[in-house]
């Protein structure tokens, strides 16, 4: 069928008629004319790939009619222009795509199929972590590592990059996943087959929504939903309500981007936007930079919306100038944008507005255990130190009063120190959230400057690092001349990656972690990054903070975070002995940090960084890989492995039956997170994944991480529920293990569900609110399904998490409106019968059984008709491989 908009096709210039693009404003519809501007991206990738098939001419009526069909679930396709991946989430999807080959050709197909239509960029991001720091070759220290740990694992990679078409790999060193998509990746304007088009993406990081405040369209889905796209499947998404979200007002000079986005987090929060689209607009956004926007906009998961849409305005075009982005003439570019401008006011159908002065936010943190805890600097020793006494819990760490001021000395480098209840062990300035942004990186530079020259300094012990977004941001720092300076305090650049917010922060001093240990410490991490969720960023700091980088900086210099900056001096000065010096004595304000950036930051950096990234990592370009299209297996590998996911996969669906008497695994509480669920970072020495990897040979030092071993399911089926801060109801404490019903043993995890496996026992897990928060993570839907976990049922979930449990054909089913476990009188003790009656439509009530005699009732949370369909092939990637093979 041809598209039956093909009469609003024009050229972007008369004189170039083979530039052509779809041209809304020519549907002549005046509701297109009150749409929100990220629903208009919907709107123009639904038109152009209007087929009839995937994708129908009532698809576009659908989001024509968007006021009315906003709040009435209605299911419409959205086809992505690209998708964008980094190494911990892309090893396991050309792992999945390799073994998706071999299932093709068993069942006849041609396993070349099994390619990606849509374009895909994979960044090598995630697997660098801080083992050296506080040296001028600690950089290359740690890269050298980083090859020689995750070798294996790149030659796999390179291997991928041969054998599929249409997938980018840009080498490890190169800068974070989000930061090259912003500076160097993003299209904007999206040019393919003489169509020109609004660039937009999915990613398989929840931080994906980072690139929405350039005016690109983009959010995190789940790996395994991605892989489906990137097969050329269209995403199936409800359409979203749309919040606007008004700034107004101008902030004052002490405040940075992160002061903002954490404010805006905790508002957000309180409002309500989950699962929604949230469009920015009003005077106050012309305030901030494309950086300051993006900063903003990667915090979006944790507020809880899909995205965080800034529209293209004047800032965002000089932008694209700035960094040489722009892909076709701006004039030509201006065209499709004025169908996405961003006003002063909305004047769309957004009905619900909420609103933010600039000019009111004050210096803040957010911690100590989760991103959306919003703390005023002002606040933070007070706050501390009420956690400290607090119960057990997300802001309590339960410590007996007469400890709160206990102090553990300890030797290091020949000299004494001690720690106490919140000294910092941990300062990184790390991760995509703010290492974009030149305003606080400059920032940062400047206060190490001031504080240099006012006599201050760190202690030695103190695990500084600063990993970079980009090239670019140590090409500026060096120009500006703060680089020397953020040295002399500790902060060398120790690789560019995400590192320490992903858990990838390195080994401790010893004498550090026996103090920990000794005095039962409550030690802290301070970091820009935009996760701290428990036993996160490292194991011996239970208190995370999330901070801008000059207060990381400044937490750093005082050694605390118990400590009022108003009022305490952060140190004494070295060169004038006794003097006090307070922070506000060397904070630089906004107008030095901009004079720095007008002078520093200039095009020519971006250029001259980004026409060589592809080439310029000489390790990786002398990498071998092969070239044949099926990959061949070795079963000596501990990183590379064939996944079991398709194994008796037949041609005919199975029709899906109701879980009979499934035992709980697990019985947890509020806001367990993907981190709990499937850790990315140290693998202990106690655990499953240990001894495994010890039966295959390998020495403690070998072990790596979680995340860099995703490509082997074993590991990482025994990596499942190994967070050391995992708390399950049934054991009433922090371990990873759990309580195996039948015989009342308490074991690890993955030797409960194998104990149970073998008896061929079906599994639950029962949860809160929030189940899944926190980072994209395939493998915290992949893990509980090899752990033979039928089913999830919980309070809420996290919209990527739930859409990852969909795609494993893991049931996610919800408690009904005022229902809880403890409403229901539910120990988890119980065996559960989940009926599954046919046929299934989408968010269906069905009944739980138990075999006390009670019966309740919870909603299957299949959201649409497609979701059924991948449910009934038992998982999205089945789905995949009988169409592939089918066609």
């Amino acid at each position: 069928m041809s598209n039956p908009f093909a009469h609003i096709v024009e050229a972007l210039d008369p004189n170039i008629p083979d530039h052509k693009f779809y041209n809304l404003s020519k549907l002549g519809d005046p509701r297109y004319d009150r749409l929100p501007f990220s629903i208009r991206v919907l709107l123009e990738s639904a038109v152009r790939n209007c087929d009839g098939f995937l994708v129908k001419r009532s698809d576009v009526e659908s989001i024509l009619n968007w006021k009315q069909t906003q709040t009435q679930s209605v299911e419409v396709p959205f086809r992505p222009a690209r998708v964008i991946l980094q190494d911990f989430t892309g090893v396991p999807a050309v792992v999945d795509f390799a073994a998706m080959r071999d299932a093709v050709k068993k069942l006849g197909g041609d396993p070349e199929k099994i390619n990606p239509v849509c374009p895909a960029d994979l960044v090598i991001d995630h697997s660098i972590q801080v083992d050296f720091n506080r040296k001028s070759d600690s950089l290359q220290k740690n890269q050298d590592l980083e090859f020689d740990r995750n070798r294996e694992r790149f030659e796999f990679l390179k291997w991928g990059s041969k054998a599929f078409q249409n997938m980018r790999i840009i080498p490890p060193g190169s800068g974070i996943v989000h930061q090259v998509n912003l500076e160097y990746l993003a299209r904007v304007v999206f040019d393919q087959d003489g169509y020109y088009y609004p660039d937009s993406l999915v990613g398989t990081d929840s931080h994906t929504t980072m690139i929405d405040g350039l005016g690109v369209l983009g959010w995190g889905v789940g790996g395994i939903e991605a892989e489906a796209v990137m097969l050329g499947q269209p995403i199936s998404m409800v359409l979203p309500e749309v919040i606007g979200y008004r700034l107004q007002g101008t902030p004052n000079k002490f405040i940075t981007s992160t002061d903002i986005v954490l404010t805006v987090t905790k508002h957000l929060r309180q409002v309500g936007v989950v699962g929604k689209f949230v469009e920015f607009f009003g005077p106050g956004v012309a305030q901030l930079s494309i950086a300051d926007r993006a900063t903003i906009a990667n915090m979006c998961p944790e507020y809880g919306a899909t995205a965080a849409f800034f529209p293209v305005d004047h800032i965002s075009l000089q932008y694209l100038e700035q960094t040489g982005e722009i892909s076709t003439p701006m004039h030509m570019s201006s065209t499709i944008f004025t169908m996405f401008l961003i006003p002063m006011e909305s004047n769309t159908d957004i009905t619900l507005v909420h609103e933010l002065d600039l000019s009111t936010v004050v210096p803040c943190c957010s911690g100590p255990k989760r991103p959306q805890d919003r703390v005023a600097v002002s606040d933070m020793k007070t706050d501390f130190e009420a956690c400290l006494a607090a119960k057990q819990g997300f802001k309590g760490f339960q410590v007996t009063p007469e400890l709160h001021h206990v102090k553990v000395p300890f030797q290091y480098n020949d000299k004494e120190y001690s720690l106490s209840h919140g000294s910092v062990v941990i300062a990184a300035i790390t991760s995509c959230t703010n290492t974009s942004n030149p305003s606080v990186m400059l920032g940062a530079g400047l206060l190490a400057k001031k504080a240099i020259e006012a006599g201050l300094s760190m202690k030695p012990y103190i695990k500084t690092s600063l990993s970079p977004g980009s090239g670019v941001v140590t090409y500026y720092l060096k120009e500006s001349g703060v680089m020397d300076y953020l040295f002399q305090l500790g902060f060398e650049v120790v690789g560019y990656g995400c590192m320490t917010c992903i858990g990838n922060s390195g080994p401790l001093p010893e004498p550090v972690v026996e103090a920990i240990t000794q005095g039962d410490l409550v030690a802290a991490g301070i970091l820009s990054g935009n996760r701290n969720f428990e036993g996160r960023v490292h194991p011996n700091t239970r208190a995370n903070y999330l901070a801008s980088p000059p207060l990381v900086i400044a937490y750093a210099i005082a050694g605390t975070v118990r400590i009022d900056f108003d009022t305490e001096p952060i140190g004494e000065s070295l060169n004038n002995k006794g003097k006090e010096v307070f922070l506000r004595d060397i904070w630089p304000t906004r107008e030095e940090i901009q004079a720095v950036e007008r002078q520093f930051v200039i095009p020519a950096m971006f250029k001259e960084v980004y026409e060589k990234i592809e080439k310029v990592n000489e390790r990786w370009n002398a990498l071998n890989a092969p070239s044949d299209k099926l990959y061949t297996w070795d079963p000596k590998s501990t990183y590379i492995k064939s996944p079991p996911f398709f194994d008796g996969l037949t041609k005919e669906l199975q029709t899906p039956k109701s879980i009979t008497n499934a035992y709980v695994l697990l019985n947890f509480g509020d806001s367990v997170t993907t981190d709990h669920i499937s850790p990315a970072g140290n693998i202990a020495r106690t655990s499953p994944a240990a001894r495994y990897l010890t039966s295959r040979g390998l020495n403690p030092r070998d072990f790596n991480s979680y995340g860099s071993r995703r490509g082997n399911d074993a590991v990482m089926a025994r990596g499942t529920f190994a967070n050391i801060r995992l708390f399950n109801k049934f054991l009433n404490k922090q371990a990873p293990r759990t309580l195996h019903l039948p015989s009342d043993e308490t074991l690890d995890v993955f030797d409960a569900a194998e104990r149970y496996q073998q008896a061929g026992l079906p599994l639950m897990i029962l949860a809160g609110k929030e189940y899944g928060s926190g980072s994209s993570r395939d493998w915290a839907a992949k893990g509980p399904f090899l752990l033979g976990i039928k089913a999830v049922l919980a309070e809420s979930y996290e919209r990527i998490h739930r859409s990852n449990l969909v795609g494993m054909g893991v049931i996610p089913l919800e408690y009904l409106a005022g229902d809880t476990a403890d409403s229901l009188g539910l120990t988890g003790r119980e065996r559960y019968t989940v009926v599954i009656p046919e046929p299934l439509t989408p968010r269906m009530i069905v009944d739980i059984k138990l075999d006390t005699g009670k019966t309740f009732q919870v909603r299957m949370r299949f959201d649409t008709d497609v979701e059924l369909t991948y449910f009934h092939n038992g998982g999205i990637l089945n789905y995949m491989i009988r169409k592939m093979s089918e066609n």
